[in-house]
């Protein structure tokens, strides 16, 4: 009897056609530049900004102070001190504020929510700092506009839940997220931007959704493209700001 022998050998994973076609391209540096410091004041990282500006041999787009002034504000929402915020944007332009409304509310209740936080922090605290609060300062707002009544009784609801034990329900529960706070920063740098007659998003963030308009036009259409196209931008953010102890938990959405 004879014996064959099969030699086996691992298959090569071959490249998509569509990523081929990608890799033929050649952004030009100055583009890439252009988006990049774009992103960087835009969001508000003044010494990464800087220090791409000098890598880049570029030059920053606004003066560092106006940078500076969205940081400290935004620093403000994300560690809950909104009173705080809401003086520094007055102070920079109170006008930011006066025209519009949905922002201001966005902001009082972000400030009523922390309040609870402090007033159901322990069984013995006087919830009285928050009712007062949310009737001063929100109820008036709430009874012209049906979506901030909706969300004025819902934060309510957390004077009733919160002190209980247990998991809170969805709704209740992201009210208490860092990400809330993150959307209202967000929405407050927009709103500083175009005040100063400055682009209210970073291009970045305009790119990004378009790219994924057309990958998701691409996919309904049924045309020939990779299972999974990642995006790879958490990479990319992590080496522009990420070793100037800026923004550690921003993401481009």
């Amino acid at each position: 009897m004879s014996s064959s022998t099969v030699s086996v050998s691992a298959a090569t994973p071959t490249q998509h056609y569509f990523q081929r076609k990608i890799d033929d391209v050649k952004p030009s540096k100055t583009d890439i530049n252009f988006v990049v410091m774009d992103y960087l004041v835009s969001e508000g990282y003044p010494r990464a900004a800087e220090k791409f500006a000098k890598e880049a041999n570029i030059q920053l787009p606004l003066e560092e102070e106006s940078i500076q002034s969205r940081v400290e504000i935004r620093q403000a929402i994300h560690a809950g001190d909104i009173d705080a915020a809401v003086t520094k944007i007055n102070d920079l332009n109170p006008q930011i504020l006066d025209t519009d409304a949905a922002l201001h509310f966005a902001l009082l209740r972000l400030q009523l929510i922390e309040l609870i936080r402090s007033c159901t922090s322990s069984a013995t605290s006087d919830v009285t700092p928050a009712l007062s609060f949310a009737s001063s300062q929100l109820a008036p707002r709430a009874a012209t506009n049906p979506d901030f009544l909706k969300d004025l009784e819902l934060t309510m609801t957390l004077l009733i839940f919160l002190p209980a034990t247990g998991k809170l329900q969805k709704e209740l529960g992201e009210l208490l997220e860092p990400s809330l706070r993150r959307d209202v920063a967000s929405r407050v740098n927009e709103a500083i931007l175009t005040s100063m007659g400055a682009r209210g998003e970073a291009r970045m963030r305009s790119l990004v959704r378009l790219r994924q308009w057309a990958e998701a036009k691409a996919r309904g259409a049924n045309k020939d493209i990779p299972p999974v196209m990642p995006l790879g931008l958490q990479d990319a953010e992590d080496r522009m700001i990420g070793n100037n102890g800026e923004g550690a938990d921003v993401m481009v959405q």
